[in-house]
């Protein structure tokens, strides 16, 4: 390792968005009164879910965690893209982008596991509702929630250790709003192969395998479904798991899109605006998914306000 190399090149540049300069005010207010309402609008799902015993269930505990990760997803690039834009300072320092990219990495395959267990949450309550409460116990639940956060970690400290070794060239400008890994190591003077290759096995563990997981638990939900005799049946069960659905198709679409759909001559530009539909957009999104299409969180919502009322009457 060339410890030389990683001290001059001190600092990066992201180059932020592919916007003109006289529309940076709109994009500013733009985002900023997103970010402010995805932060609101999920701290209000978690704390719903402290305070309402009735939504102390293990679905609700793993959202509580899907909220939580959420908020800290979008606060590890939306800030600063911000603030890059308020102020036009475009560096960024060496630490800083290493921070950026672990806490990034971190999120996203969080968020993975986070869906994937609420998958198998679902397929319990659906395809074995009579041993849904032995089986969806407060320890397994607990115990997912933290070999997710675990696997997390490992997965990405794996790739910031490997980046660590790497040396970078004169050329330190990203055209990008955020440390994207991809694009790091186009910067890189030194042999990547081992970080492609960690990138393609580790991500087709925690993107891929979830989403099959997620794909098998859904198809045994659609079987399962299929069988109910009444219609009554068929929409509570389509209710009980149709937020969760939307938010997977949401998430896993914008990805598929990203990695798997043809690059065109601005590909740069379509992976910007594909980052910023699962960093801004998606987490943005949650909260009002789960809210409008789960007649939990509305009641949960309705109590407080209606005692509020009363009391002012």
């Amino acid at each position: 390792m060339k410890l030389e190399n990683h001290s001059s090149m001190s600092k990066f540049f992201l180059l932020g968005l592919p916007i003109h300069p006289e529309q940076q005010s709109l994009f500013l207010t733009l985002f900023l009164g997103m970010y402010l309402t995805m932060v609101l609008g999920n701290l209000l799902i978690i704390l719903l879910i402290k305070l309402d015993s009735h939504l102390h269930t293990p679905m609700y505990f793993f959202l509580s965690h899907v909220a939580l990760i959420d908020v800290c997803f979008s606060s590890v690039t939306v800030p600063k893209m911000l603030m890059n834009m308020q102020t036009q300072e475009q560096s960024i320092s060496y630490a800083g982008c290493i921070a950026q990219m672990y806490f990034f990495i971190f999120s996203t395959v969080l968020d993975n596991l986070l869906l994937t267990s609420m998958a198998y949450d679902r397929y319990v309550a659906i395809c074995h509702p009579l041993h849904y409460t032995t089986i969806m116990t407060e320890g397994l639940c607990a115990l997912l929630v933290v070999v997710s956060w675990i696997l997390s970690c490992a997965n990405a400290l794996s790739h910031t250790l490997l980046l660590a070794q790497l040396s970078f060239c004169a050329d330190n400008s990203i055209p990008h709003f955020f440390h994207d890994l991809a694009a790091l190591l186009k910067l890189s003077c030194s042999d990547t192969s081992l970080n492609k290759l960690a990138i393609f096995t580790v991500g087709l563990a925690v993107i891929t395998l979830p989403l099959i997981c997620i794909l098998v638990s859904y198809s045994c939900i659609g079987s399962t479904i299929l069988k109910v005799p009444s219609i009554e049946g068929i929409c509570k069960a389509l209710s009980t798991c149709g937020s969760h659905l939307s938010v997977v198709s949401l998430y896993y679409g914008t990805i598929i899109g990203l990695y798997f759909l043809p690059s065109s001559s601005n590909s740069n530009d379509k992976d910007i605006v594909a980052s910023l539909m699962y960093t801004v957009v998606t987490p943005l999104l949650n909260p009002f998914i789960y809210s409008l299409r789960n007649r939990d969180i509305k009641e949960a919502l309705e109590r407080p306000l209606s005692r509020a009322t009363i009391s002012i009457q």
